[in-house]
This record gives structure tokens, sequence and C-alpha cells, in this order.
């Protein structure tokens, strides 16, 4: 790859051996052919990094790294996103899938508006590639609305290092992605969505949001490990976050 690519996408891979191909397929189809790939395997005990090396000899844009530790999905992106060359990071993780035109309608979306951090509409499907339900994308949002709750898709994301530098994920197992979106939220007045659905979410039996425990677990402790809210306001945002959760079920 002579000259750097203009989109480095990120995906963290974890016995994703079934699935992995079609997602490395929805990238490799896109319309918009200057990017590269970089893969880190989190220690799977399939055959994935088979899989991922058979593809990285296919196409010279995709790398594949693997850590040498378990550490999470985190943690895998952040391998990545530490080798990424590209401008504009953007995020696929190795079960989910993307529209042929994401990063076209996306990219030229960013440049068009100045925008630093986008996201767009999804769709939800099941193991099985069958539809569940459309999500539709805010506006816009601002670190006070995203405190309520993370209203924005990682497979959707893709934020602009040149200008926000290298942004990381926290060291958190879980909710990591929220809180990095978070983070850059701190720096700009607001991330904008894309009112069209470029990106397909797999939910599985093991995701977070089939989990609510879980869920309520990670997300106090974001608010009050992570952003240092302290009890009572770690509380108060525990009680919105359940409002909308709840309410978001109802629906």
């Amino acid at each position: 790859m002579d000259n750097p690519p203009i989109v480095s996408v990120i995906m963290p891979t974890y016995n994703s051996s079934t699935v992995v191909s079609l997602s490395i397929e929805s990238i490799i189809n896109q319309t918009f052919r200057d990017w590269e790939l970089i893969i880190t395997d989190d220690c799977s005990e399939d055959d994935t990094v088979e899989i991922l090396n058979h593809w990285a000899k296919q196409d010279n844009r995709i790398k594949v790294l693997r850590l040498e530790n378990n550490e999470g999905a985190g943690a895998a992106r952040n391998n990545s996103i530490l080798q990424a060359k590209g401008r504009f990071i953007a995020f696929c993780d190795s079960d989910d899938l993307w529209s042929r035109n994401k990063l076209e309608v996306q990219i030229h979306f960013m440049l068009s508006n100045q925008v630093l951090l986008s996201f767009s509409n999804y769709d939800i499907i099941d193991e099985k590639g069958n539809f569940i339900k459309h999500v539709i994308a805010r506006r816009r949002i601002s670190y006070s609305d995203l405190l309520k709750n993370n209203y924005i898709g990682c497979l959707t994301v893709v934020y602009d290092s040149e200008f926000l530098g290298t942004r990381t994920f926290p060291h958190l197992r879980k909710r990591q992605d929220w809180l990095l979106w978070l983070e850059i939220l701190k720096d700009v007045d607001f991330a904008y969505g894309i009112n069209e659905s470029l990106a397909y979410y797999r939910k599985g039996k093991s995701t977070i949001s089939s989990n609510k425990w879980s869920l309520l677990k990670y997300s106090w402790l974001v608010y009050n490990k992570e952003l240092n809210f302290g009890i009572l306001k770690s509380v108060k945002h525990i009680i919105m976050f359940m409002f909308y959760y709840i309410r978001k079920k109802i629906e």
C-alpha cells in the first residue's frame, strides 16, 4: 500500500469462524475502495485466525494481528487503532455487516459537512440474518444527550483522526464504546447521525443487550467509576437510563 488509505476499518475477532467471512466480504464489497481493514484476534480457540489469514492473502488491504492474551473487544480494537494509517477510523465487529455504500455515503457526509464524529441508522438481524428491527439514528447528539444512554451503534461510527487525534477505548470489558463517544463529545459539540440504514447488527444470545443485569452493571460502572459521578449522581443517571430502556422495550 503505497499511500495511506483514507479509511481504516477496525475489527476485533474472537471465535468468529462461522460469521467473520461475511463481515469481511461486506467490507471488500464497499463501493468506496480506499480503505484498510485491520483485524486483531483476541486469542480465538477455533479456526478464526486461519480464516483471517486466508482473506489477508486474497487482499493486501487486510492486515491480521493477534493479542497474546484474551483481553476483550475493546483491547482488540485498540490494538488495531494503534496500527491504523487512515484519516477516518471506522468500526465493524466480526459478526456485523455493512451496506455496500456505507463508506461512500458516510465519508461524503463528513467531508461535505465538516463532521468529526458520525453514525447512522442500522438494522438488527438475528443469528441467521433475519430482520428483527430498524434503529433510527438521532440527527445529532451532544455529551449531555449521550449521558442518558448510548444512542450510537458502534458498527456505524466513523471519527476523523486528523482533527481528533488517535482515540482508543477505555479499559472496560463492556460499554467501552459508549465511554469513547462520551470522551470525544467532551471535545466536539455534536455527533451527527445519517438517516439511512448503513449496517446490520447481528444480535446473538451472548450480546450485552440480551443480559439485562450485565447491561445495568456496566452502565453503573460507566457512571460511578469511569465518569466519577459519585453515588447520588450515578443513581440519578441509572434511573434515567432504566426509564429509557423500559420505554424502548414497550415501543
